[in-house]
């Protein structure tokens, strides 16, 4: 019997150190938390906020004390197509994006409880109002505007409850149907204009260089004719100047034997006509001259003779 009752007794300790290990083992389980760098934990207790925990390993009082995990990585939020209408009218269905990173994790637990449909609710409405004053045309044209002033107003509603709005992208503005037909007419018509553009400055390029081309080849032909008759006129006067000098040494006699040869030459073509100038006269009178002086000459050996 006393054996019994001291295995009944050592069997009730191990149960209840497994019981104690369990409660240490569900204890700790509860109370090691492990965060993340980029996360952090907001620490209720009893109700209050007791500050931000983390990251690493992080201990907390189970159930007295309940944790709120938060990401403070950059975030998007899809906003689906919103049917907005213009100043002039128009509606159009506009869809974006909005970027958001929290910097203080307690104020985007406590301040707000759905920050992501908070944040759609307020896009959509600020979307509408913005939208709401600027034209349609302006709508297609200023994309990087409605930008800013989307994530300006955002900013200025988020900053209370700790998340900053980075951005604020447009994906896609669609217009109405008629609207996109005017603008696809538009766009061909724009097209078109810019090839009959393009193809008259080519055609006006192309007659400037052939006008250019031929200005030139003028000019260089001109220069050609001027140098060919500034070393023409070069070459008459050398030999002009070679002729006078050579005339310098010629004498009557010499002379006489070329207008001799001119009336040979005269004589030898088969013209019938021959006109003479008015100074063919005084041409003959060294011939005259030359034959009266031979005649004297033959006579004076005549009479010396006899």
């Amino acid at each position: 019997m006393i054996f019994f009752e001291q295995v009944a007794v050592a069997s009730a300790s191990v149960i209840a150190a497994i019981v104690v290990l369990i409660i240490i083992i569900i204890f700790l389980a509860y109370s090691i938390r492990i965060v993340r760098e980029y996360e952090r934990l907001v620490v209720f207790r009893f109700g209050r906020v007791i500050g931000e925990k983390g990251p690493g390993i992080v201990f907390i009082i189970p159930f007295v004390d309940v944790p709120k995990k938060v990401d403070l990585r950059e975030r998007y939020i899809t906003v689906p197509h919103q049917t907005c209408i213009t100043k002039d009218n128009a509606p159009v269905d506009i869809d974006f994006l909005i970027y958001t990173k929290v910097f203080n994790a307690t104020d985007s637990v406590v301040q707000v409880q759905n920050f992501e449909g908070a944040a759609t609710g307020i896009a959509t409405t600020t979307l509408r109002a913005v939208i709401g004053d600027i034209q349609l045309d302006e709508i297609l044209a200023k994309r990087d505007t409605i930008n800013a002033i989307l994530r300006s107003k955002l900013d200025e509603v988020t900053a209370r409850w700790g998340v900053k709005v980075s951005s604020v992208e447009i994906r896609e503005i669609i217009p109405p149907k008629d609207v996109q037909d005017a603008m696809i007419k538009q766009m061909s018509a724009e097209r078109n204009r810019r090839a009959i553009v393009i193809e008259a400055d080519g055609k006006k390029t192309a007659t400037i260089t052939v006008a250019e081309g031929d200005k030139q080849s003028e000019i260089l032909r001109a220069e050609g004719d001027k140098q060919a008759a500034i070393l023409r006129a070069e070459g008459l006067a050398t030999a002009l100047k070679t002729i006078s000098e050579a005339a310098k040494t010629i004498d009557a006699k010499t002379m006489t034997l070329q207008y001799f040869d001119a009336l040979k030459q005269l004589g030898s073509s088969p013209s019938t006509k021959y006109i003479f100038p008015m100074e063919f006269v005084t041409m003959l009178k060294p011939i005259s001259d030359f034959v009266k002086a031979y005649t004297e000459e033959g006579e004076k050996r005549d009479q010396s003779s006899t």
